[in-house]
């Protein structure tokens, strides 16, 4: 017998406004992410600027919205200087992060060229581990500062007259972590990041700067770090950071589609974290969040794979993807959805090659599973979350309790509402019904599903493998002009429907 779950959803009971900055993505120098992979001269498909042509296009159907850089571990050994100005004099380093060979061919004023080109707001990392507060605020006034200083005439001389105009900067990079370059307990790092804020903001009072949270849950530091970090900061602070990547370590999908809980529970503990805080301070504003970091990332993660062995661009955490990571990355940006309060910055990491939906093989371009994915979601994006309650069947789930056999998320646009459901069935298909009060349901404005085997993946030899069909399940009738289909086991739906005048 086919299970049912219905979905009920109102028009006043509202999350929030779902902020179209956590579409955003992740670029770091690190592997062939940037070298081999965005930018690379020597490929047929490069434009004047030695961007990739055919990447670009892929990465504009993304349609990304914020783009993080240039790490990442990378930047806490980052200096800003050595990427700037003509490529011939930019000095050749030993990159400590990865250990590779970093020739600075690629810097920020390529990057923001990349920005403009792609419509990505840049977001930009400062070196809070071998860096230093004025360092820091240099960056800001060479990006964002009019001429007639140092730093904003040297923009100028490398041929940007005008700012860069970024609007938002990270305090640094999972400085409570113990690879990273500069590590430092909570209150030395909150102290040196207080001090690069109070700079930076003193240069440019627009812009928006986002500290460092623990980088995962299983930190023994979690939480502690958060508060004590957003305590020394108060206002200084618009954002805290959270960083995820998860995996099918057992291979066991029943867990791993389950662990979308483990996703919210993070960021509800850390948005309650930055609530306290507010109130504890008296703070007119609170610190939001932003998820700058996350995907699935599990079956390259090791030592070995983690060291360049002093190579320039060498391949790093190419990471392969099927259909059930797939799946969990749609469970991500539900979850953002869900809790549209509260995060407000997200970016996918990361997007070439490097555990990237994108990879490159000399002049091919392969788009993996978890492209498609987020297309399904980034096409969707305008609007107000919904609450999800849904009365239907679960299992048991051995680190993450009672699951429900839907995953869901739904936004309110104008007179679409645009629904996204995961059946985490394995072996069986899952009865939908949408009950939404308000108004009615008229039709269907377009619907996608994304289901093959489990572990089916696209490789350069069969690229077609997991990518989304029009989704045609969808009945709506009756006089309330609800809506109603089956969802085929282990597959994501996302669709958009018209509602009546």
């Amino acid at each position: 017998m086919t299970e049912r779950t219905t979905l009920y959803l109102h028009a006043r009971h509202a999350v929030g406004e779902v902020s179209p900055r956590i579409f955003g993505g992740f670029l770091e120098h690190m592997g062939r992410a940037v070298y081999g992979g965005l930018y690379d001269p020597e490929s047929r498909h490069a434009d004047a600027d030695g961007t990739r042509g055919d990447v670009l296009e892929a990465l504009r159907e993304l349609r990304m919205t914020v783009m993080r850089y240039p790490g990442g571990n990378f930047v806490s050994g980052y200096h800003w200087r050595d990427g700037v100005g003509p490529r011939d004099r930019r000095p050749t380093v030993r990159e400590l992060a990865w250990q590779s060979i970093e020739p600075n061919r690629f810097g920020t004023d390529e990057f923001i060229r990349l920005c403009r080109k792609l419509d990505w707001q840049p977001m930009l990392a400062v070196n809070l581990g071998t860096g230093t507060p004025e360092e820091a605020r240099d960056w800001v006034e060479y990006c964002n500062s009019p001429v007639g200083t140092r730093n904003a005439d040297l923009r100028a001389a490398n041929g940007s007259a005008e700012p860069h105009a970024v609007p938002l900067w990270c305090l640094g990079n999972e400085m409570d972590g113990f690879w990273q370059l500069g590590h430092v307990p909570a209150k030395q790092y909150a102290l040196r990041a207080r001090q690069a804020a109070q700079l930076m903001k003193a240069c440019d009072r627009s812009i928006e700067t986002v500290a460092c949270g623990t980088s995962h849950p299983e930190m023994p530091s979690f939480l502690k770090w958060d508060r004590a970090v957003l305590q020394r900061l108060g206002e200084l602070a618009d954002y805290i950071s959270l960083h995820r990547y998860v995996g099918n370590y057992d291979d066991d999908s029943r867990e791993y589609l389950a662990l979308s809980k483990s996703i919210d529970r993070q960021i509800e503990s850390v948005d309650a974290c930055a609530r306290y805080v507010q109130q504890r301070l008296k703070l007119l504003r609170r610190a939001y969040l932003s998820f700058d970091e996350w995907n699935v990332w599990y079956r390259t993660f090791d030592l070995a794979k983690l060291d360049g062995q002093g190579k320039f661009a060498p391949p790093l955490i190419e990471e392969r993807y099927n259909l059930e990571d797939a799946l969990v990355v749609g469970q991500f940006l539900m979850s953002f959805i869900r809790h549209a309060d509260s995060v407000k910055i997200a970016n996918f990491s990361q997007v070439v090659n490097v555990i990237a939906p994108l990879l490159t093989l000399g002049d091919e371009l392969l788009k993996q599973s978890i492209y498609y994915a987020f297309r399904m979601f980034s096409s969707r994006r305008g609007g107000v979350s919904l609450r999800c309650p849904v009365d239907g069947p679960s299992y048991a789930s051995e680190r993450h309790g009672e699951v429900p056999c839907l995953d869901c998320a739904a936004v309110l646009d104008g007179t679409k509402l645009h629904v996204f459901a995961v059946n985490r069935h394995l072996d069986g298909p899952l009865e939908l019904a949408v009950d939404f009060a308000g108004a009615d349901i008229a039709q269907v404005a377009d619907a996608e599903i994304l289901c093959a085997d489990l572990k089916a993946e696209n490789s350069f030899e069969s690229p077609d493998e997991v990518r989304p069909e029009t989704f045609d399940g969808w009945s709506v009738s009756g006089p309330t002009g609800n809506a109603a289909a089956m969802l085929p086991a282990h597959s994501l739906v996302a669709t958009s429907f018209e509602l009546a005048g």
